[in-house]
């Protein structure tokens, strides 16, 4: 990388540290930390909110799906249209008010507030153990992308890299920091791709005329999906925008709840088709690059079998002159931090509000435990990233695994007027552990269905018979409530 390309990417980290070093000066308290004072406006919440939930794994992935499949590809982030849109409808209108009367930090504790202690418990470990790994899915696509613009840097030293820079501007920085980096990087990543990286890479690979004579007309088209495919992507992203916990911490960061609808619908619209065909179409102008042998020189010929993943970061260093190269590395850089902190962030407020703090309260400010449990999650996703190979995959089993064992008790907080704690329990413990278990048997499934699927409909099942046989919903004054006399 010439040293113009270097400085740029140099002067990007600098500038996001130096963000998390000024709102380190700002914060006072675990408000401040984690949901910024409950005064974020739409804009900077409604972009957070995208970078976040496609962020650098999906971009990266996204990339991958264009490489792999083409345009249709897509389809997977209409599902995050979807999930943004009901989750406006539907989640913040229940539970803003709750959140801004009892001043809630976390996801869990809306969980208290229609059920209990116990299953708040239970959800902050399954959240926090999600985000964990979802942690883990950012920092080893910042790791590829910087293996591919750095060909003497291994994948396992930019994992380092990667989780260092992310780990150390989120520790000292808390929500207003990430909220206030991810609009930044945001609109790097936008006018990156859109400025730079498609209008360059369209003219590099020779236009319409390079993709119709490399690529099979399924490429191109949108219709190339299955249905079984649609239902995985749709079962596994569209609920994660009801038990997302970096999502709660921003709906507790807006200022009203009329500025949390505008920034969720304004989120979805940007997810798709914005993201969405940006994503696909660089990938696929890789695929075309790799065929017309762009990548020769890095060892890569035509009709070579590459990591996926690695063709959107390979085409973008071969095509892009100098100057150029270092902008579209900040850009996608960006995307990967403002997932990366968003996470940690989530996955830091789990453990300090949901699991410590249930055993050992405190009416303190405890901004010092809160960054360094924020440090050692970050260091223990840097070892988990360490041991993984695909982002997407990564990133899709944190979400299955959440959702599986979250969303139904969410759905049980939304629409049941007395939810069933002891139901709640059972089926986050059942239906997160049928996926999990799914998950590392590696087992073929009906139809070739996600882990998932039968994840949520063992936790759905679950959580409707013991809804019907605890009907008196005993368990929120009984001996699953760990405040009952």
């Amino acid at each position: 990388m010439h040293w113009i390309d270097l400085g740029i990417f140099i002067l990007y980290i600098l500038a996001m540290l130096g963000v998390g070093l000024y709102f380190f000066r700002k914060n006072k308290s675990d408000d401040d930390y984690y949901v910024g004072g409950r005064n974020m406006s739409a804009g900077h919440v409604g972009l957070s909110v995208v970078a976040t939930d496609v962020g650098g794994g999906f971009s990266i992935g996204l990339g991958g799906l264009g490489f792999t499949m083409g345009l249709s590809g897509n389809w997977m982030l209409f599902t995050g249209l979807i999930g943004a849109w009901m989750s406006s409808a539907f989640l913040i209108p229940k539970v803003f008010g709750t959140a801004k009367k009892k001043g809630l930090l976390s996801f869990p504790q809306a969980l208290e507030h229609f059920y209990n202690p116990q299953v708040a418990l239970i959800a902050g470990i399954i959240s926090l153990i999600g985000y964990i790994g979802f942690t883990s899915s950012q920092i080893l696509a910042g790791a590829k992308l910087a293996s591919a613009t750095f060909p003497a840097l291994e994948i396992s030293q930019g994992v380092l890299i990667m989780g260092i820079v992310a780990v150390v501007y989120t520790v000292i920085g808390g929500i207003k920091a990430v909220i206030y980096t991810d609009s930044i990087q945001w609109s790097i990543l936008l006018i990156g791709l859109v400025g730079i990286g498609i209008p360059l890479g369209f003219l590099e690979i020779g236009g319409f005329e390079g993709l119709r004579k490399i690529l099979k007309p399924e490429m191109l088209s949108i219709t190339n999906v299955s249905f079984v495919q649609l239902v995985n992507w749709a079962i596994t992203i569209i609920p994660i925008w009801f038990v997302g916990m970096t999502l709660y911490q921003r709906i507790y960061a807006c200022k009203d709840e009329k500025t949390a609808i505008k920034a969720w619908r304004i989120a979805g619209l940007f997810e798709w088709p914005v993201m969405a065909f940006m994503g696909v179409l660089l990938g696929l102008f890789a695929k075309v690059a790799l065929e017309q042998g762009m990548f020769v020189d890095l060892g890569f010929g035509p009709n070579t079998e590459i990591d996926a993943e690695m063709g959107l970061p390979l085409f973008l260093r071969e095509m892009l002159p100098i100057g150029l190269m270092g902008l579209m590395l900040s850009a996608y850089f960006s995307a990967i931090m403002s997932t990366a902190d968003s996470c940690l962030m989530a996955a830091s407020g789990n453990f300090i509000s949901d699991i410590l703090g249930r055993f050992y309260p405190s009416s303190k400010s405890q901004i010092i435990n809160s960054q360094i449990v924020t440090f050692v999650i970050g260091a223990l996703a840097v070892v988990l990233a360490l041991s993984m190979e695909n982002v997407l995959e990564l990133m899709l089993h944190s979400y299955a695994f959440m959702v599986s064992g979250l969303l139904i008790p969410v759905i049980g907080m939304l629409f049941i007027k007395k939810p069933s704690a002891k139901a709640a329990i059972l089926a986050m413990v059942l239906g997160g552990g049928t996926t999990l278990t799914l998950i590392l048997l590696d087992t073929v499934l009906p139809f070739k269905l996600d882990p998932n699927f039968f994840g949520i409909l063992t936790s759905a099942l679950t959580f409707m018979i013991v809804q019907q046989l605890d009907k008196s919903n005993s368990t929120k004054d009984g001996i699953f409530n760990p405040r009952s006399k």
